[in-house]
């Protein structure tokens, strides 16, 4: 793994997650500095989403810890590592179907608002919450759905919409689980636009199969096989490797030698 980052804003130190008899997680340690754009791939069932389950907070480690800014949360409750700063999308998008666009990055806004309980009450917050909302909506390209309810939305639409109400809680570190998936390939394209606009304050943790999106968005790879960390390094190197391309054959074999233009196909 090497040395981690001189005051990494994320640390995981040997982190094991069991269920019965299966390890899901295996000794698992990363670092992730401000600004870092890490990916972590793996076949199906290599423990991607665990790890991102035990670094929100919604499952909890048998072994290891978890420091955030140097801060121990390995124990902390999820919305207090929200507070903290850990923001997250999911494989399916989350957002309420009835509210509307704007009303759903309201109110992620909102959960992070000092002043919480009066926020929806005070017609200036009120203001200043749809005012964020609206600016983060721009961001990903949402402009012009923003009165539409999510539930109207495509798939594409969705995934963008997820990721800005996890940008709109203005995270440290922004932990995104398969974003392309289900997404056709000019959606797979405005997707890596909105990624190359994160800020450059916000650590990403990105699980993904598509290689190609990988290829092009990560500056270091984590390959996961069954719970255990195979390789680790910067993108192209860890893309590379023998082990990883005999486990994911021609598709990472292909990401590793396209060139950084070439994003037509799907891993």
């Amino acid at each position: 793994m090497g040395r981690p980052p001189a005051d990494p804003v994320l640390s995981l130190s040997g982190l094991t997650r069991r269920y019965g008899t299966l390890t899901a997680v295996d000794d698992v340690s990363l670092h992730l500095a401000t600004g870092a754009r890490h990916a972590v791939i793996g076949p199906n069932g290599a423990g991607k989403t665990t790890l991102l389950n035990l670094i929100a907070g919604t499952a909890r480690p048998d072994e290891g810890a978890i420091t955030l800014a140097g801060r121990d949360i390995t124990r902390r409750a999820p919305a207090r590592r929200s507070r903290l700063g850990i923001a997250r999308s999911f494989q399916q998008p989350s957002a309420i179907r009835e509210l509307t666009v704007l009303e759903n990055v309201m109110l992620a806004t909102w959960r992070h608002h000092p002043l919480r309980p009066g926020a929806w009450r005070r017609p200036k917050r009120l203001r200043q919450l749809a005012a964020t909302a609206s600016g983060q909506l721009e961001a990903v390209g949402l402009a012009d759905v923003v009165h539409q309810p999510a539930g109207a939305l495509s798939h594409g639409q969705r995934r963008l919409l997820d990721l800005a109400a996890a940008l709109a809680a203005r995270p440290s570190v922004l932990l995104l689980d398969e974003p392309a998936a289900g997404l056709t390939d000019r959606d797979v394209v405005r997707l890596l636009r909105v990624l190359d606009d994160i800020s450059d304050d916000v650590a990403v943790l990105l699980v993904e199969h598509h290689t190609d999106l990988v290829a092009e968005f990560a500056d270091t790879v984590t390959v996961l096989m069954a719970g255990r960390v195979l390789v680790s390094g910067p993108t192209r190197e860890a893309l590379s490797h023998p082990e990883v391309r005999d486990a994911y054959l021609d598709p990472v074999a292909t990401a590793a030698d396209a060139p950084a233009s070439d994003s037509d196909r799907k891993g």
